[in-house]
């Protein structure tokens, strides 16, 4: 469960205030390395929002090898997901078919084997 902005300003500023993170924790209800965390943020950036929660997270590695992917699947447009993993397995590149999907999905190209046979 995300705390709110509302909170994180207020803990910050009774921080600020004097108070202890440990003491501005048990005040509002927080873990106190939840507190310390929130401290540490703000002092190093100046900003005390949450990160970005979710999201992709490995996509960098396979853009890294995109070359590799399009020559494998531009030799063989019709190749399956499967194959093409295990194809770049071949290289040295580990990657989940549903990773390969995403790939994919980004570039706005379809796996649909009957858009190759037109």
């Amino acid at each position: 469960m995300a705390l709110s902005m509302d909170l994180r300003t207020r803990l910050l500023a009774a921080v600020d205030s004097g108070s202890s993170c440990r003491a501005a924790a048990d005040r509002f209800g927080v873990a106190p390395s939840t507190a310390v965390r929130w401290r540490a943020q703000q002092r190093e950036t100046g900003d005390i929002a949450p990160k970005p929660r979710g999201g992709d997270m490995r996509s960098r590695r396979m853009e890294e090898r995109a070359a590799d992917i399009l020559a494998i699947w531009e030799e063989r447009r019709d190749i399956t997901l499967e194959e093409l993993r295990l194809a770049l397995a071949d290289k040295g590149m580990v990657v989940s078919v549903a990773g390969l999907h995403r790939f994919f999905v980004r570039r706005g190209l379809t796996r649909k084997k009957r858009q190759a046979m037109r």
